[in-house]
């Protein structure tokens, strides 16, 4: 998310401000600044055993969801810290989901970020 012209105050997920009584006027317009790799992060789940090399698994569920910095981001942002994330997003759909789920759903400042133009974006894979 964006700081709208003049405003300097990120809105949270959280309705509550865990600083609230430590804020002065002229402090910085986020608690915390987070700078680093984001990753698509797919998990499948429900798997009935590892899966062997060369073979298919099933898997009976799977999530999606920003990992890498965005885990840190995510936490902070939803304790009711204003945070902010410098990352480079890829330009791919990978890239806009994880860009979207992050401003619009954590309501995290994405100022600092950037999207790269033909950069795929990171993705890992989590089996349980």
């Amino acid at each position: 998310m964006s700081l709208a012209e003049g405003d300097r105050t990120p809105h949270r997920t959280a309705g509550v401000d865990p600083l609230a009584g430590l804020r002065r006027p002229g402090d910085p317009p986020v608690d915390v600044y987070l700078t680093g790799t984001v990753f698509l992060d797919i998990i499948f789940t429900g798997l009935d055993s590892a899966p062997v090399r060369g073979t298919e698994s099933w898997a009976r569920g799977m999530g999606s969801s920003p990992g890498g910095v965005a885990n840190m981001a995510t936490a902070l942002a939803r304790l009711g810290l204003r945070t902010s994330l410098a990352a480079a997003f890829g330009d791919d759909h990978y890239g806009e989901y994880c860009w979207d789920a992050l401003e619009s759903g954590e309501r995290i400042d994405l100022t600092g970020s950037r999207r790269v133009g033909g950069w795929h974006s990171p993705v890992t894979v989590s089996m349980a």
